[in-house]
C-alpha cells in the first residue's frame, strides 16, 4: 500500500472529523471524509451526523460541487454500497468524477460492504488500510457488533474494598463518590442501552438517564432495557417518558444480545446486580470491566457478581487492566476507576 503525504494529513483529519463529540450515537458509524486536489490541497471536507442525515462523503461532495471531479476521496470508512435512508455512496463517487479513493477501515457490515470493489469496476482507483486500527478505536463498539453479530457489553459496577456493592441491609448509595457518578454517566453517554434485570428495577427503582454535572438530562438518552421474567409495576421510573425503555422478558443474556443487536443497538452498559452481571460473565458476554474501587469496607453485604461455580484459584476469571484513574481526589469520597478486558487464558 502507497499512500502519499497529503493523503496521510488528510486522514488524520477525517479521523478528527469522524470523532466530532456532537455526533449523536445510533445504528450507523462515525465517519469523516476529505476531498483533496492533486496538489494535496484540501477541495472540501464532511462528515455524519447521525442516521439519516447525509453520509460523509456526501457531506463532503455537496461542499465540493464541480470541484470534487479528478479529486481524491479520503475516509474514514469503506464507502457503502448500500441504498437505505440515503443512496450508496460508492456510486455519489463515481457519479461526481472522484479519481481515487483512500480509505480506513474495510465496511464489514453485509448490508454495506462492496463500495471499493464497485469503485474499482468504474475505473476509480480505490486503496484501504490508510490508519486502519485508528479508525477500528473510534468506531469501536460499531466495529464490534458487525465483527461478532451483537452488541459490545461494558460491565459497570462500584465496590468497597472488600468487593461489597451494598451493606448488608441493602443500603447501597453511595459507595461511590460524586465524581465516580458523575464518571458514570460520562459513560453512560457513550452507549445505546443501559441494562439492568427486573430485581434492579423493582428495589431501586432507578431512573436510568444520562445526566450532565448539574443533574440535568441530555438532549440524547440511550435505550432502558430491563431483562427478567417479572411483572413490574408501571409506576416505576424507568418506564416513565425521560428515555424509550424495552422490557425483555428473559434471563438469557444471548437471547437479550440478539433482540438489541435486530435493533440496531451496539453498546451495552451493564448496570444490573450481581445476578445478572454473574448471567452475563459466566456466558462469556462481558467484553469490558468498569469498576468503581471506593476504599471502604463492610465486611458483610452484598457482592458485586453472583456465584460464578469457581471453587479453586485455578478457575479464577483473569482481567487485563487497561486504564486506572483516581477520581475526586480532592474531596471525602475519591474513587478508583478499574478499566479492564477479560483476559485471553480465563
Amino acid at each position: 500500500m502507497t499512500f502519499s503525504t497529503a493523503e496521510h494529513e488528510a486522514m488524520r483529519r477525517a479521523l478528527t472529523l469522524a470523532a466530532t463529540p456532537a455526533v449523536p450515537l445510533g445504528p450507523n458509524p462515525r465517519v469523516g471524509c476529505v476531498l483533496l486536489h492533486d496538489d494535496g490541497t484540501t477541495i472540501a471536507e464532511g462528515y455524519h451526523r447521525g442516521a439519516g442525515s447525509p453520509h460523509a462523503e456526501v457531506d463532503a461532495l455537496a461542499a465540493a460541487g464541480e470541484w470534487a471531479r479528478g479529486a481524491t476521496a479520503v475516509v474514514t470508512l469503506e464507502p457503502c454500497n448500500h441504498t437505505g435512508r440515503t443512496g450508496p455512496c460508492s456510486q455519489a463517487l463515481i457519479a461526481a468524477g472522484v479519481r481515487r479513493v483512500v480509505y480506513a477501515q474495510a465496511d464489514a457490515s453485509p448490508v454495506a460492504r462492496g463500495g471499493a470493489e464497485g469503485l474499482t469496476r468504474a475505473g476509480v482507483d480505490s486503496e484501504g488500510g490508510l490508519c486502519e486500527q485508528e479508525a477500528r478505536a473510534i468506531n469501536r463498539a460499531w466495529t464490534f457488533a458487525v465483527d461478532h453479530r451483537r452488541p459490545f457489553v461494558t460491565w459497570k459496577f462500584a465496590t468497597t474494598l472488600d468487593g461489597r456493592s451494598a451493606a448488608a441491609d441493602g443500603t447501597s448509595r453511595w459507595v461511590s463518590g460524586l465524581a465516580a457518578r458523575r464518571d458514570t454517566h460520562r459513560l453512560r453517554a457513550l452507549c445505546d442501552v443501559m441494562l439492568v434485570g427486573t430485581n434492579t428495577i423493582a428495589v431501586d427503582d432507578p431512573l436510568l438517564t444520562v445526566r450532565d454535572d448539574h443533574d440535568q438530562p441530555l438532549p440524547y438518552q440511550p435505550m432502558r432495557v430491563v431483562m427478567g421474567e417479572r411483572d413490574l409495576e408501571r409506576a416505576r421510573r424507568v418506564f416513565g417518558d425521560a428515555a424509550e425503555t424495552l422490557h425483555l422478558r428473559t434471563r438469557d443474556p444471548h437471547a437479550v444480545l440478539a433482540d438489541l443487536f435486530v435493533r440496531g443497538r451496539q453498546h451495552v452498559f451493564l448496570e444490573g446486580g450481581p445476578t445478572l452481571a454473574g448471567a452475563f460473565v459466566q456466558a462469556g458476554l462481558v467484553d469490558e470491566v468498569v469498576a468503581y474501587v471506593a476504599p471502604m469496607l463492610l465486611g458483610s453485604g452484598r457482592g458485586a457478581v453472583g456465584d460464578l461455580g469457581i471453587t479453586t484459584i485455578a478457575e479464577a476469571l483473569r482481567f487485563t487492566i487497561t486504564d486506572v484513574a483516581l477520581l475526586g481526589s480532592g474531596d471525602s469520597d475519591p474513587t478508583v476507576r478499574l478499566t479492564m478486558t477479560p483476559s485471553k487464558e480465563s
